[in-house]
C-alpha cells in the first residue's frame, strides 16, 4: 500500500456499508420521507426533522397528509402506490404552521415484500 494511503477496506464490508449509508442518509442535505401504503411515516431523516421542527419521534406519529398539507397531497400519494414512482412539488407544513414548497422525487421499494414509499426533497423557492 502507498504511503500516506490508509487501508480502507473495511468499508467494504456489508455491514459497515450499512453503517455508512444510514449515516448518510441521516446527515443528508436533503429531506428524506419513508412512509408505508397506509400513508404512515415510518422513517425520516434529520434534516426533515430539523427543517420541519419536529422531533423524530414527532414525526414517526404523523402521516404524509399531516405534514403535506397541499389539497391534492392524498390523489398525488395513491397515484405514487399505483405508479411505482413519482416527481412533483408539494406543501410541506412545519410544527410552527410555515408552509414550505417541497420538490420531490419518490419511488416505492420493499422490504421482506412489504411495500414502502421513500420520497427525497428540497425545499424549492416557490410552487411554481
Amino acid at each position: 500500500m502507498p504511503e500516506g494511503n490508509p487501508d480502507t477496506s473495511f468499508f467494504v464490508h456489508p455491514l459497515v456499508q450499512q453503517g455508512l449509508l444510514y449515516e448518510a442518509w441521516d446527515q443528508a442535505p436533503a429531506l428524506v420521507f419513508v412512509a408505508d401504503e397506509n400513508m404512515r411515516y415510518i422513517a425520516v431523516n434529520r434534516t426533515a426533522c430539523e427543517t420541519l421542527g419536529y422531533t423524530r419521534d414527532e414525526l414517526l406519529g404523523l402521516s404524509v397528509t399531516d405534514i403535506a398539507v397541499a389539497p391534492d397531497a392524498p390523489e398525488l400519494y395513491n397515484e405514487l402506490v399505483q405508479s411505482h414512482e413519482q416527481t412533483g412539488i408539494t406543501l410541506l407544513c412545519a410544527k410552527d404552521g410555515t408552509l414550505h414548497p417541497f420538490r420531490y422525487a419518490a419511488k416505492e421499494g420493499t422490504i421482506s415484500g412489504l411495500p414502502y414509499y421513500i420520497s427525497v426533497g428540497f425545499i424549492a423557492d416557490s410552487i411554481a
